[in-house]
């Protein structure tokens, strides 16, 4: 089976570098996405669902940390980094492989041994990742990301300050997302992929990629058959799909 992978990294020339260095390397694995940002690689990555993502650790919208975390067990992940100073005791964990910059082919081809062996095993259950993660988000400076506690969005001819504690759930609709909250509805022109890097991963959870939903607001999940589900959302009537990627997170 060809592995696919997914490469997103701000930085053109290091783009390029890595797109050469991977068709040298390991020529039987197929790039299925180059994002410039954060957003795009989380978008891409529910489109496309590949087995490898390389991510630069600092990029616009979300950083990498962020995007492995939503990725979790889901692929293998690279990060591709410039704080050498942290990488080799963060990293030699053993949850993810790393590359600094200027990737170095010798590097490379090690990750791509580990890589290769990873693939072949059965998926972990992301715990290893999730520590890691979170010890990243410390250790390296300007990780902490502020989250959003307010939105402006409009309802009718108003304009509302929103607590994002009130909303149910966020929904893409067309060029908008879409907000409900108990009482009424509004929207935004931010996309949902932007929107999600202002968000709170713990408290909001991708269900679906059209769909954000306030964990506090879940009534419960059900099954509609063997590979379907839905959640039920306190104080609405909808019934919000839980695509086949997110089944994960209602498992016991």
């Amino acid at each position: 089976m060809q592995p696919t992978v997914l490469i997103a990294e701000d930085e053109p020339l290091m783009r390029e570098r890595l797109l050469e260095l991977l068709a040298q390397c390991w020529p039987e694995a197929r790039v299925v996405l180059v994002a410039e940002n954060g957003n795009d690689a989380w978008d891409g990555f529910l489109e496309h669902e590949p087995d490898v993502a390389f991510l630069d650790i600092r990029m616009p919208g979300l950083s990498g940390l962020e995007v492995a975390e939503r990725i979790g067990s889901m692929a293998q992940v690279v990060f591709v980094t410039a704080y050498d100073q942290y990488a080799v005791d963060a990293f030699d964990a053993g949850a993810v492989d790393y590359l600094l910059k200027p990737v170095q082919v010798e590097r490379l081809e090690r990750a791509l041994a580990r890589l290769k062996a990873k693939l072949a095993q059965p998926p972990s259950d992301g715990a290893a990742m999730g520590e890691l993660l979170r010890h990243l988000k410390t250790a390296l400076p300007g990780m902490r990301q502020e989250r959003s506690k307010w939105i402006k969005a409009s309802v009718g001819r108003q304009v509302r300050v929103i607590d994002v504690d009130e909303v149910l759930f966020f929904q893409s609709d067309t060029r908008y997302t879409r907000i409900v909250l108990r009482d009424y509805e509004a929207l935004v022109r931010t996309p949902l992929k932007d929107l999600l890097g202002t968000l709170d991963p713990e408290r909001f959870w991708q269900i679906h990629r059209a769909t954000v939903v306030n964990v506090n607001a879940i009534l419960a999940a059900e099954r509609i058959d063997a590979e379907r589900m839905q959640v039920l959302v306190k104080g609405s009537a909808e019934k919000l799909a839980v695509s086949r990627t997110f089944v994960h997170l209602f498992r016991e």
